[in-house]
């Protein structure tokens, strides 16, 4: 897996609010750019942090409309008893999510996001406190509401963790993508439910407050909105989310508002990577974003391209026996490399055309941030022993 190193961006300290007239409004409210007639200069853009947001549009039910035709939604989905399940109930869940996973085609781009971040502690209180009543079991509610208060204070220094998967299609406009994306949420869901896995579909502000909490992590202010309002304050979506400043001047290192960040990609080494990677990716104590970016090739594009790579082999191989013939040795005597990868070739082939396997291209990518340079530099210095020790490197994109 790579990830090429993007150019270098201007920084956009200033957070400038495009004009309402340059604006209009959707049916579900949202906010979307207005076309520019045909014949005019184009106007040069001021450079302001909404504008660094990339989505044109959120829209009330969840769809997000982000650029080039491409509308996606996100589903949250919840933990389950994996590490402590038995083995056959461990292979059971292996093998749903494998029907899972193989259920999304080349059209279908997807993502799996998990989200540690730091909560409000007082708003977190407030939502598991339970009021009493007045009847004889108040003082049940008491003893309970006491309990959950000190399994807080003894949690992950008030620590959330969350999990997500998006998907996105490309469609011509809204009315297109929104069906078809429905159909694909229904059959998220069917499948999570085989699983055993409670999930649930995100709305339009569910959305707009992730990336309110990630864009300002810094002031842990509460995320104010309505769609309602839209109309009449003459402001964009973007307007309620967006932090008070970005800056990329420093290649490795990135500030949005109070808080600094760095994104590196995950660079895999290892033959086979295990689940317990993950889990101690999201244990440390830190605002992370880990995400799995992954789109299914087509099976026939998948087919010949590994077709494609075994030829090259046998290639190679031919070439050594050649040598081997000349230098006067056995011809039987190949490269270790060789061997291997031609055996993994061949069960992959098998995999794809007989087993109804697809081909994901994945890109793992974390983002960390911390109010502090060096509480940055100890996180990442933790993050990259835990890669190196799965045998992977963390490398760093710069100005991301």
């Amino acid at each position: 897996m790579s990830a090429k190193k993007s150019a270098s961006k201007k920084s956009t300290p200033k957070n400038t609010k495009p004009s309402f007239f340059s604006m209009f409004t959707s049916k579900n409210g949202a906010k979307e750019p207005q076309k520019k007639a045909s014949g005019r200069r184009k106007e040069k853009e001021i450079p302001s942090t909404q504008r660094s947001i990339p989505y044109r549009a959120m829209y009330r039910d969840g769809i997000c409309y982000g650029k080039d035709g491409r509308y996606s939604k996100t589903v949250r989905f919840y933990d389950i008893n994996y590490q402590l399940a038995q083995n056959d109930d461990k292979a059971s869940i292996f093998e749903c999510w494998s029907d899972f996973l193989n259920y999304f085609d080349s059209s279908i781009h997807f993502q799996l996001s998990f989200i540690n971040q730091h909560i409000n502690i007082a708003e977190y209180q407030q939502m598991i406190d339970i009021p009493p009543t007045g009847d004889d079991f108040d003082y049940i509610r008491a003893e309970y509401t006491q309990m959950l208060q000190d399994q807080l204070a003894k949690g992950n220094n008030g620590m959330t963790k969350v999990k997500y998967i998006s998907f996105s299609i490309d469609a011509s406009d809204y009315k297109d993508a929104k069906p078809r994306l429905e159909r694909v949420e229904t059959d998220v869901l069917a499948n999570f439910k085989v699983l055993g896995v409670r999930a649930e579909t995100l709305t339009g502000y569910d959305r707009l407050k992730i990336m309110h909490d990630t864009f300002n992590s810094d002031s842990r202010e509460p995320f104010q909105f309505s769609y309602d309002r839209l109309a009449d304050s003459g402001l964009t979506t973007k307007d309620f989310i967006a932090p008070t400043s970005l800056n990329f001047k420093s290649g490795r290192y990135f500030r949005m508002g109070g808080s600094i960040g760095a994104v590196s990609y995950l660079q895999i080494m290892a033959p086979e990577l295990t689940d317990k990677l993950l889990a101690q990716f999201l244990d440390i104590d830190s605002d992370l974003i880990l995400t799995l970016h992954i789109h299914s090739l087509d099976q026939t594009k998948a087919i010949k391209n590994v077709k494609s790579k075994i030829t090259d082999l046998d290639r190679m191989k031919m070439d050594e026996q050649k040598k081997a013939v000349r230098a006067g040795y056995d011809m039987d005597i190949l490269p270790s490399d060789l061997l291997t990868f031609g055996t993994e070739a061949k069960k992959l082939l098998e995999d794809l055309q007989s087993r109804n396997e697809r081909m994901f291209l994945v890109t793992v990518i974390l983002m960390m941030t911390a109010p502090t340079k060096k509480q940055l530099d100890s996180n990442l210095f933790q993050a990259s022993s835990i890669a190196q020790q799965a045998n992977c490197n963390l490398r760093r994109l710069d100005y991301r």
